[in-house]
């Protein structure tokens, strides 16, 4: 019988741990009772009662484990982390709000026993504000450009992996990984499954500005060259141009020497302009040598705090322990 390990990331999830639960009781009793199961929680310290109710879950079914974060590591961490600790033939990554629906589990299934070894599910409408879902769009459009490798649109990490595609996730030694890129780059045979997105069950979005920056910053940095070498391309242009600009000032100044002034404000717009480009891409470069430092570090994904459920005490690559 193969196993299915469903891997749920949670933060602030109260509401939702155990209607979660439920449903994917609900879909393997009914829809997959040929699958054995395996449901793990990773909680990245909610400041909210989401351990107490898992805490629950975990001593009424002992086939529901739990994973506790020390503290919090950020989304982009956890979320990475929590994909590996399923011990099964394929492992299932759900996020704790109940946004994506549990029962599309069937169909990636059914995907997944075709041959397919990644199973991923696209957003083609959610509930979320209009203004949100069309920011989402426009950042997926510019990074499917940009990036070196195709990236999947309205993707944030729902799907089935097959075991061998997660022992190549573990071998990733980031501290701080873009999953949708990894997936875009080592999904290979990749199957899309379009879904509606529903209301999260949290209420209130976990994400602020900086948070959705830091992520859209992570991607572009991780998968993108192009915008360092527009950088150069630019800097290379608009030193042509002020060559250009500085003869044709010279011969002028020497042939009306006296009758050829020149007004402050177009060489304060020049200025202003040159200073504006350069301080653009220096913080470009700065967010790329961010990156660079971060992923020098060699830090362990997260450190974890307490696992329950769990045969074994090993600690996977990738995650510390306290």
């Amino acid at each position: 019988m193969k196993t299915i390990s469903v891997t749920i990331p949670c933060w602030s999830e109260e509401k939702s741990v155990r209607q979660m639960y439920d449903r994917l009781m609900k879909v393997f009793q009914e829809k997959l009772p040929q699958y054995d199961y395996e449901i793990i929680y990773v909680d990245d310290c909610s400041p909210d009662n989401t351990r107490a109710e898992i805490r629950k879950l975990c001593q009424e079914d002992k086939k529901v484990k739990a994973v506790f974060n020390a503290r919090n590591f950020g989304f982009n961490r956890n979320v990475f982390a929590t994909m590996q600790y399923g011990c099964g033939d394929a492992t299932f990554l759900i996020f704790g709000d109940l946004q994506d629906p549990p029962e599309e589990l069937p169909a990636f299934v059914k995907e997944w026993e075709a041959g397919h070894m990644v199973v991923v599910g696209q957003k083609v409408k959610s509930r979320e504000s209009k203004i949100m879902y069309s920011l989402r769009t426009l950042y997926y459009h510019l990074i499917g450009k940009l990036s070196d490798s195709g990236q999947i649109q309205h993707f944030n990490g729902f799907g089935l992996y097959d075991r061998a595609f997660i022992d190549v996730m573990r071998q990733i030694e980031d501290p701080n990984p873009y999953l949708k890129g990894l997936v875009s780059e080592f999904g290979m045979g990749t199957k899309i499954l379009q879904y509606e997105q529903a209301e999260s069950n949290r209420g209130k979005s976990g994400f602020n500005f900086m948070k959705y920056y830091d992520v859209a910053m992570l991607g572009i940095t991780s998968y993108t060259k192009i915008l360092m070498r527009v950088a150069t391309f630019l800097g290379a242009l608009l030193g042509i141009v002020s060559i250009c600009l500085a003869i044709f000032v010279l011969i002028s100044k020497l042939l009306n020497w006296g009758a050829y002034p020149y007004g402050t404000a177009a060489t304060l717009v020049g200025v202003f302009f040159i200073g504006a480009v350069q301080l653009f891409f220096m913080g470009i470069l700065g967010e790329y040598v961010l990156s660079i430092n971060t992923r020098s570090m060699k830090r362990p994904l997260v450190v974890v705090g307490e696992k329950i459920n769990f045969e074994s005490t090993e600690v996977r690559k990738g995650e510390g322990a306290i």
